[in-house]
């Protein structure tokens, strides 16, 4: 477990399918994180990432997250119906 999430933690997970764990507790279940930018104003940093199975691309302050838990996408089992 990361004690802080930074941009450079962040980096390592891009491309990757993670849950993110925020500050307030909160889980942001099995995303697949796409590109860490700024904001349009400020010195903000945004993690772009989509949820599994949309392609809509979705931001948060990465100062709200507190970590992520990397994820097997092998043990990730989708049944078609």
């Amino acid at each position: 477990m990361v004690e802080c999430f930074t941009v450079n933690s962040a980096k390592t997970y891009i491309g990757k399918n993670v849950n993110l764990h925020l500050k307030d507790g909160g889980v942001i279940v099995n995303v697949q994180l796409k590109t860490i930018k700024n904001a349009s104003l400020g010195k903000t940093k945004l993690l772009e990432y989509t949820i599994f199975g949309n392609n809509n691309r979705k931001e948060i302050p990465l100062r709200n997250i507190a970590y992520a838990q990397a994820l097997n996408k092998n043990l990730i089992l989708v049944q078609a119906k």
